[in-house]
This record gives C-alpha cells, structure tokens and sequence, in this order.
C-alpha cells in the first residue's frame, strides 16, 4: 500500500488486508505510523517510513532487487510486455545503498521488502500479491511517474490478470471511478476515449447527434483553470458541482482570490460550503439518496443506486439543473436517469471502459456486472488483463521512470517537510462533517501531528499552539507530539477551511501528464506561538 491510509479513509476496506496482515505480508509505505501502517506491528509485515516525496525511489530500488536476485517472472515480462529493456535499465541506477541515501529506508530493509513481495507471487508459488496506490503517491509533481513504477513493480511480479493478484488505484471519492470512466475529465470523452481522438469525436458525436467539429478540444487541468479565473483569456464564470475549492484547492488564498475575479460564481450544493457562500447564485440540488443512478466500485462492478428518500422542496437534480441550461440554448438533455445512462452505453461502447451491454433491467435483475460489458463480452469482466492488456498489440507497455523530488523540497529556510491527509472523523474539505456535533466533538480543529525530536528542537509541547509557514502562506495548529512520525516531518489533516486550512501551505505545482496538484509535500518552517487556549482568547 502506497501513500494511502485506508484504516482511516475507508475502514471497511482493512478487513480485505486482514489476511496479508496475518501472514506477515502487509507492507506500507507512508512517513507516518498510521492506522495502517500500524497494521504491520507484531510480524505483520513492514512499515516504510520514506522521507516524504520519496515513495518513487522506493519502488525504484525494490525493482532493482527484483531484477538483481532474478525474482522476476521472465516469462510473463518477455510474452506480456514491451518498454522492460528501458525500465530495466532505468532502475539499475537505484541499488538499494543509493536508495537508502534519498529515501531513509535501510537498503537491508528494502531488500527484504522485495523478497517478501517476491515470495508472495504466483510465479514463486506464492497465494498473490497486490500493489495499491493511493493519493500520496499520486499528488505529486512526479505522480504519474510514481504510478508508473508501481506498475512496473506489479509487472515485474507478474500480478495483473494473475488470481488474487494484480495493480490497483484507491480512488478517494465515492464514485471516483465511475465519473473518469463516464468523461469527467476535460480531455476525455465516455468510455475512457480521448477527446483529441478522431474516431472518437466521431464515435461521441454520432451518439449526440452532432458534427464531430463542434465538440470542443482538450480543456485545461482544474488548477490552471482556477487561476486563470477573471483574467485575460481565463474564464469569466464558472459552475461548481458539489465541490468546495475554496478549501479543497492547493495554494489556497490563490484560489480564494481567483474566485473573487469572476463575473458569476453559480454553486450547485446542499450544504452552504465555503464555496458557495461566495457564490452569485447557489443551486440547491438533490443527493445520493435522493436520486436514481448507478455507481462503479474500484474493482469495477457496476452498482445500482436506487432513490431511498424524497428531497425537499424546491431542490432539484443536477441532472435538472444541466437539462434546463440546456433548453436556454435550444439543446434537449435528458433528464431521467435511465435514458442517460443508456446513452452513456451506447457513448462507451467500443471504449476501454464499455459499458453498453449494461441496462438497468440487467442490474435490476440482481446481475453483478464489470465493466468491459459488450456484445463481445456480455456478462462482463470481472477480472481484467487475463491474457491481453487494452493496447494496440495486446500488451502492457512499460514506461521508464526516474525521481526528481518534490517541487517545492526542504531548505535552510523552510527545513521541515509537511504531508496533507485525511483524518478518521472528517471527509474530504469538511463541508459537510463540520456540521454533525459528534463529529465535531471529536475532532474540532486541524491536529499538528510533530515528533518528539522536532518538538523539542522548536520548544514545542503538547497542546502548544505552532505556526506553519509555506512560500504560500501560514496557519496555526494544535500541537500533537508523537512518535508516529518521521522526526523531519509533520503531518496536517486538510478538513477546515478560513485560518485552519492546511491548503493555506501546499503546492499548486502540478505534474505535467496528470495536472495533479501536489498536495502532499511541501517544505514549511515551525514556530511555537502560545498555548492555543491563549491564543483563542
């Protein structure tokens, strides 16, 4: 597991790591001691405590080891890949010695980490293995290289399309998945197309009924396009669906600023976020229980999601919201869930995420379907990449990495790494967990998480209030002194908004494939202030 702390994000998820964990195989990699990672206390695996922005060099020297012990499955890299002459020599520079330097793990350790992860393979006669990332690796400025060497590692071993092994993202959201593979992003159309595809445009826009020409390019990542908000050539008015980027958002005071310069701010919410009180116009529209419509797990599987309550009045479907726009400019949309989502079939049939043998009567039913479901695959796929991979020739095409570090990396000035996550009681940027008191009660306010050495260093204790400085701005946290942590890093959960927001400090440098922001590193200064107590009074 990779940058990912699911003990604390989706808890029902540990119950799947159980049996890894007793038999001595769960291995995390995460610069905290968190709930998962102390999963692996007792024999249960290993903790990799990598300095933050480092997880790369990791998975790096573990395929060095991989390749120097001849723990490799040969036969499935020579008949099932392409590009693994480059990655072999790309991680020949990354010996575990070297590693150890940038990383902190020791090379003894990282060695017996590919062992472990070797032993556990089928090719080895092993029961099977996973490498999960999560958004610790993928925030990043070398994000999609981070994930590209997790597959890699994956690869090495042989785990996709092998039973009970295999590669996996942990989406963050609550249908994550279904909305990449539906078009959500802006340089993408339904079913996984690329929009700049000719065949593609075509393929959309037959569906739509419209010219293949009037389908707009690719557009920009979300953090370009906020701070372009309200300037010359930016966007002048801007419709947020159920987001609140005025938390959520990296270098947050930017953004804040940026949502100011706009000629219309129209939110479509059903709690009054932080974004929406800045709003011209709030949409006050339906949710998940609310409504008709279907979600898609990370495994995959389709899931029906059957309306369980009516909304109040006067709300309204952002299905209803977008279909009324709509009509404004002589355009009919549908605006009942069903019809959608047959159209949403029919757009990504042919698609690597296709969807068009799935209806609504077969879910009904009680099917368990995956996608790929098409005529050529009618009751779907469960399990992916048996013995093909969604390419041109069938195979799995390897990329060779390399680790820069972090954008924005520790100096004299600012010598203390900060890591971003999620805490137990909150989700995402509070908006709506702010409001439930027990919630609240149990944790009510962003916890600096600091590691005995550096407190001491600052002459920080437990319960002092600290000033967190970035390049971008400031904060103020409650200290937590704990050993759960690398003693060059401290740790702020993101759920506040105002003066507590710990977005305040991060990154808006983003990764030149994803325009993933990155998050979860960057370099701050520390300052004891007073007792927070006094500080509130």
């Amino acid at each position: 597991v990779v940058g990912s702390n699911p003990a604390a994000t989706m808890p029902p998820l540990v119950q799947h790591l159980a049996g890894a964990r007793e038999r001595g195989g769960l291995v995390v990699i995460d610069p905290r001691a968190s709930a998962t990672a102390r999963l692996t206390d007792g024999g249960g695996g290993i903790h990799l405590a990598a300095v933050p922005g480092s997880d790369l060099v990791v998975l790096l020297a573990l395929t060095h080891v991989l390749i120097d012990e001849a723990l490799v499955d040969a036969n499935y890299v020579d008949t099932r890949t392409t590009g693994w002459d480059a990655v072999r020599a790309s991680v020949a520079r990354w010996w575990p010695e070297r590693a150890e330097a940038v990383c902190g793990i020791p090379a003894d350790t990282l060695r017996a980490t590919a062992r472990l992860l070797a032993a556990a393979a089928p090719v080895h006669g092993g029961r099977g293995a996973y490498v999960l990332t999560g958004r610790g690796l993928e925030q990043s400025t070398q994000g999609t290289d981070g994930v590209s060497a997790a597959i890699n590692l994956a690869v090495a071993l042989g785990l996709p399309g092998r039973p009970g092994s295999g590669y996996g993202p942990l989406t963050g959201q609550g249908n994550g998945q279904g909305g990449r593979e539906h078009g959500l992003k802006s340089d993408q159309l339904p079913g996984y197309r690329m929009i700049s595809d000719p065949a593609a445009r075509a393929h959309v826009a037959a569906v739509w009924g419209v010219d293949p020409a009037s389908l707009p390019g690719p557009g920009i990542p979300a953090v370009e396009l906020l701070s372009r908000l309200g300037t010359p050539g930016g966007a002048k008015a801007l419709l947020v669906h159920g987001a609140n980027p005025a938390v959520s958002a990296p270098n947050v005071s930017a953004v804040r600023a940026a949502l100011g310069r706009l000629d219309l701010l129209v939110v479509s919410d059903f709690v009054p976020s932080e974004t929406a009180q800045l709003a011209d116009v709030v949409l006050p529209v339906t949710q998940w229980a609310e409504e008709e419509g279907t979600m898609t797990t990370l495994e995959g599987r389709v899931v029906r999601r059957r309306k369980a309550i009516d909304p109040p009045a006067g709300a309204r479907s952002e299905l209803w919201v977008w279909a009324e726009l709509a009509e404004r400019f002589g355009h009919h949309l549908a605006v009942d869930a069903r019809e959608v989502f047959d159209e949403l079939a029919r757009a990504s049939a042919g698609g690597r995420a296709d969807y068009s043998a799935i209806t609504y009567d077969r879910l009904d039913a009680g099917e368990s379907l995956f996608w790929p479901c098409s005529a050529a695959a009618p009751d779907g796929t469960p399990r992916m990449f048996l013995d093909t991979f969604a390419t041109d020739d069938g195979r799995a095409h390897l990329v060779a990495v390399n680790h820069h570090g972090p954008a924005d990396d520790v100096t004299a000035g600012t010598p203390v790494h900060l890591v971003t996550g999620r805490v137990l009681h909150h989700y995402q940027s509070g908006a709506q967990t702010r409001r439930v008191a027990e919630l609240v009660e149990a944790a009510p306010g962003p916890v600096l998480e600091i590691h005995p050495v550096l407190a001491d260093t600052h002459g920080v204790s437990e319960g002092d209030a600290v000033r967190v400085t970035s390049a971008r701005g400031e904060m103020v946290a409650t200290a937590s002194v704990t050993d759960a942590i690398r003693p060059d890093t401290v740790f702020l959960p993101f759920h506040w908004a105002g003066d507590l927001s710990a977005n305040l400090l991060t990154n808006d440098a983003t990764d030149p494939f994803s325009g993933m922001p990155e998050f979860k590193v960057c370099a701050v200064r520390l300052e004891r202030v007073r007792h927070l107590q006094e500080v509130l009074a």
